[in-house]
């Protein structure tokens, strides 16, 4: 549920109107808050946004995604108190105009909009911020079946209204949903089924942590060379921490397919190379589990499985099994990246 609501810092003055909107003024109503202030409309992938001095207002605008802020407000309620830089939780709800969630605004602006105009400097103080701010989020207390309503209903095969983040206990049965697509390519399945079971054994001991599951440089808020804020947890999970490393790769090796919204375009991958080495000094154990190019391979087949099983569209099905069959000859992105 990538979301881009931060584009200007905050020291910025709003010169939009005040809140006019209907739907604004009915959702701010419901929250208990003044309809005071000016308020910036902005739009994510899956949401209607307002940005307001105070606050960020949301409003759910893809159905699929059932619950999502209820489980996101669920998990910022688990980091009171913790060291994670983070929205704080105003308010949530369903209402006339679909569910609804309020936060605090973070001073800053998006990672995605700050990196283009930062220096090499404060680029690497970003990136060590951001993993301060993960090895604490990997810290915070989850029971192990935490999982986002909507992923839950995917998983036991209902409508993906996105692929990731990973689930490992999940994957074999992604190639069963693979196996149902008419015109599905029967002998790649098997060998990927076998792929699989090969590599199970890899996560045997894991101990879940809470995971972000979408983090990339649209969810990460940033102010004055610092992480101000991780936001957007409607897709967080316990799964194991290096989970979270697998987003963060495929980010840096395919910026440009993570645009802040569907008419922007992502980051050039070539300004992101040295990401992975100023995040492996700050948080080094995120890159010291054993085996863990092929942990990160397991998981990048998760995501291309899932792809491949249920994207509506045929192109990217098609490249999702390319990738695969890449895969299995073990080449994929990581190959383009410095780790």
């Amino acid at each position: 549920m990538c979301e881009a609501w931060y584009v200007c810092d905050q020291s910025t003055p709003f010169v939009d109107d005040p809140a006019t909107d209907p739907a604004l003024l009915r959702t701010l109503a419901a929250a208990g808050l003044p309809a005071t202030g000016r308020f910036r409309p902005k739009s994510g992938w899956v949401s209607r946004a307002w940005v307001g001095d105070e606050y960020v207002v949301r409003l759910n605008t893809n159905e699929q995604f059932r619950d999502a802020y209820r489980h996101e407000a669920r998990v910022v309620n688990l980091l009171t108190g913790s060291e994670v830089p983070h929205a704080r939780h105003i308010a949530h709800g369903d209402g006339p105009d679909g569910p609804w969630y309020v936060s605090e605004r973070l001073p800053g602006t998006s990672l995605c909009d700050a990196w283009p105009v930062a220096d090499s400097h404060t680029r690497q103080a970003i990136i060590e911020s951001l993993g301060i701010a993960l090895r604490a989020l990997h810290r915070v207390p989850v029971t192990a079946d935490l999982l986002p309503p909507w992923l839950a209903d995917a998983l036991v095969g209902k409508p993906w209204p996105a692929y990731h983040p990973p689930v490992v206990s999940a994957t074999p049965q992604q190639v069963e949903a693979a196996r149902q697509r008419p015109g599905h390519d029967s002998r790649l399945l098997a060998d990927v089924a076998d792929w699989i079971q090969e590599r199970l054994t890899l996560f045997a001991t894991d101990k879940p942590v809470l995971v972000h599951g979408d983090l990339h440089g649209s969810n990460v808020i940033v102010d004055q060379g610092r992480v101000t804020g991780l936001i957007d947890f409607a897709e967080a999970l316990a799964q194991p921490a290096d989970a979270e490393l697998d987003t963060i790769l495929r980010w840096c090796a395919r910026a440009r397919e993570y645009p802040p919204t569907p008419d922007e375009q992502g980051l050039d991958e070539t300004t992101l190379t040295e990401v992975p080495g100023w995040l492996h000094g700050a948080y080094p154990e995120l890159f010291e589990r054993e085996h863990l190019r092929e942990r990160l391979n397991f998981y990048d087949m998760h995501m291309e499985l899932a792809l491949y099983a249920h994207h509506p569209q045929p192109h990217i099905r098609e490249a999702a099994q390319d990738r695969i069959a890449r895969l299995l000859s073990g080449h994929n992105h990581l190959d383009e990246v410095i780790w």
